[in-house]
């Protein structure tokens, strides 16, 4: 069982740091112009990746005998209220917003990395958290090549 209980805090960790982009994301969404339908677009799409990778973790966790996690990790509401300061003092909200998302996108990716260091994973789980992983980083990719043209721009 104590090997179950390491899984399930690292799957925990996961499904926290999804939910942090689910909120983060629909915070995005709805601070960004109506006329910048992309970000808008994009920012959907991002939320609903993590919403399905919380669906799987949690059906994972269930599995194990734990106690799937809810809500957010006390750093993604720090995250988020720096994203409100942030936004609050610059002149460019697109540039501002992709950086804030490039921002959680690599705390994201941090999380991952931390969870596939664990020993106790098994093989399945560990190709799934290497999936999700992957498609996160789909997302960080995206965002930073958007990011980059924007400083282009400026």
């Amino acid at each position: 069982m104590a090997q179950n209980a390491a899984i399930i805090e690292a799957l925990n960790d996961l499904i926290l740091i999804n939910n942090d982009r689910i909120v983060g994301y629909e915070k995005a969404y709805d601070e960004t112009d109506s006329s910048d339908t992309d970000l808008r677009s994009l920012y959907t799409s991002l939320a609903n990746h993590s919403r399905d990778n919380v669906l799987e973790l949690t059906g994972e966790v269930t599995a194990l005998g734990g106690e799937p996690a809810t809500g957010t990790m006390v750093s993604g509401k720090l995250y988020r209220i720096w994203m409100d300061v942030r936004a609050a003092f610059s002149s460019d909200g697109r540039k501002t917003s992709l950086e804030n998302s490039e921002f959680g996108e690599d705390a994201a990716q941090k999380a991952y990395d931390s969870a596939l260091e664990s020993d106790e994973l098994t093989p399945e789980l560990r190709a799934l958290v290497t999936r999700q992983k992957a498609t996160l980083k789909s997302g960080h990719d995206t965002i930073k090549r958007l990011r980059d043209s924007e400083k282009a721009y400026h």
